[in-house]
């Protein structure tokens, strides 16, 4: 059974868990799946071994912290240690998948900007690549970095008490509206230079829409791609 399947099986499948044993299994699963480093398949395997583990000894009437023990972080953190890293050839279609799918809603949502703007105004469609190619790095560069601190604080909320939890978000929050006011003085300030072409808001939604197109045929085809 692929990755993806096993993902839709334990969905179904947790549904049968009692309130306790979801929220101490649930920890645990979204702990493992925030490692990207770990190899996706071989995770969500472990992960339903985990629940048939489970839902067999709920029926006997034990509990998740009877079973697993009652640092579900040590255990988890343990079988994080056992699991194989993803490939190299792996981890490749995954940031890609991230970069087209910025890349084609990026140039959908300028399209549709200058088509509704152009109704009430003059909009120029010109385009500077090299100062266009400086925003974009630093908006993904932002992005990544957003997914990333993200990520690891919702691995350090996990197993945690609501109140940490709480105050954690506000961490987010506060880290995330900086980002975005980053990315919003670089994409007011940076000096626009090089060869300059231009590029209608028609071509620019069709070229979004085309590469969006591409990324979700991929995404069924290929497991790598998000």
């Amino acid at each position: 059974m692929k990755a993806k399947q096993l993902i839709e099986e334990n969905n179904r499948k947790r549904s049968l868990l009692t309130k306790e044993n979801e929220e101490y299994y649930g920890d645990m699963l979204v702990y493992i799946r925030l490692t990207l480093s770990l190899s996706e398949q071989q995770s969500e395997e472990v992960l339903m071994e985990m629940l048939d583990h489970l839902l067999e000894g709920q029926e006997e009437g034990k509990s998740a912290r009877e079973i697993f023990g009652e640092d579900p972080k040590r255990y988890a953190d343990e079988i994080i240690e056992n699991l194989p890293k993803e490939q190299k050839r792996e981890i490749f279609p995954f940031l890609l998948g991230i970069v087209l799918n910025l890349i084609s809603w990026m140039l959908m949502i300028r399209g549709a900007a200058i088509l509704v703007v152009s109704q009430f105004k003059s909009v120029e469609d010109t385009v500077y690549p090299i100062t266009g190619l400086i925003v974009f790095a630093v908006i993904l560069a932002t992005i990544l970095f957003d997914i990333s601190f993200i990520f690891k604080m919702v691995k350090k909320t996990l197993f945690t008490e609501n109140i940490r939890k709480k105050r954690d978000t506000i961490k987010v929050a506060i880290y995330v509206a900086l980002s975005m006011g980053l990315v919003i003085a670089v994409s007011q300030f940076t000096p626009e230079f090089g060869p300059v072409i231009h590029y209608s808001w028609l071509a620019s939604m069709l070229t979004g829409a085309i590469l969006w197109g591409i990324v979700t045929i991929l995404k069924k085809r290929y497991i790598g791609f998000r």
